[in-house]
């Protein structure tokens, strides 16, 4: 997977994505990701990229022309996605990060000040996308989210792809509790049936409690969970649930 990340401040980019499991994916060579700065393409003095907008209001807005050229540099490939961070997107989520992580090449632009020049979002081909309903001061903190987000689901970022297929979201259900040594902490102990070395027993107590976790912490996505077609396990630890509850 390549990521071209078109920011105004590349070095938020490159200096978070040197550390920790992106920084091994990029050195194995899973992921690469390249940083192309709009103000290498202004032509104004002192390489300026946004002016005040037409009508009057506060704040700055981003211009075509740098941005556009910016875009039009990128050599992409056949199988290659664009996405314009913007409040006004749709909310990124899990399923849209595995989509994501079936193209070869994603470019992402990030904004800043009071947004883009509406002909930057009306002429380039992309999807809008926000992570959530709240206004940042620029689009590389979001960039860095869908970046990690990608790349787990990529093969051989987390070593074992299986690392991803329990993480909070998937099958709209939250992860289960995780415990390590010591076995007793302050007088609180590790479950027993996660060291009694029967596997299916810990694999039921597991699904049991992220049916449990995500019901009393998110409504809607236990709602989500439900609407599916459950297996008759789960039903069965539905039910249980529901008779310790009464």
């Amino acid at each position: 997977m390549h990521f071209n990340i078109i920011t105004l401040f590349p070095e938020l980019i490159e200096n978070y994505c040197n550390f920790s499991i992106i920084k091994r994916a990029k050195d194995s060579g899973i992921i690469t990701i390249k940083t192309i700065n709009p103000r290498d393409f202004s032509s104004l003095k002192h390489k300026k990229v946004d002016d005040t907008p037409y009508g009057g209001g506060a704040g700055m807005v981003l211009m075509c022309e740098p941005f556009f050229a910016a875009f039009e540099s990128i050599t992409k490939s056949d199988n290659s996605k664009t996405l314009l961070l913007t409040p006004q997107g749709k909310t990124f989520s899990h399923q849209m990060s595995l989509e994501f992580a079936k193209f070869d090449e994603i470019t992402i632009i990030c904004g800043h000040y009071e947004g883009f020049d509406e002909r930057i979002r009306q002429n380039i081909n992309c999807e809008e996308v926000s992570i959530g309903d709240f206004v940042l001061t620029g689009g590389e903190l979001p960039a860095l989210c869908i970046i990690d987000s990608v790349s787990r689901n990529i093969e051989g970022t987390l070593g074992k792809i299986e690392s991803a297929h329990f993480d909070s979201f998937c099958d709209d259900l939250l992860e289960y509790p995780q415990y390590t040594k010591p076995y007793e902490f302050r007088g609180m102990k590790v479950p027993d049936v996660l060291l009694s070395g029967n596997h299916s027993q810990i694999a039921l107590w597991r699904r049991k409690e992220q049916i449990r976790r995500t019901k009393e912490r998110r409504a809607d996505l236990f709602q989500k969970f439900l609407s599916r077609e459950l297996s008759n396990q789960d039903k069965i630890l539905i039910n249980e649930l529901s008779k310790e509850e009464n």
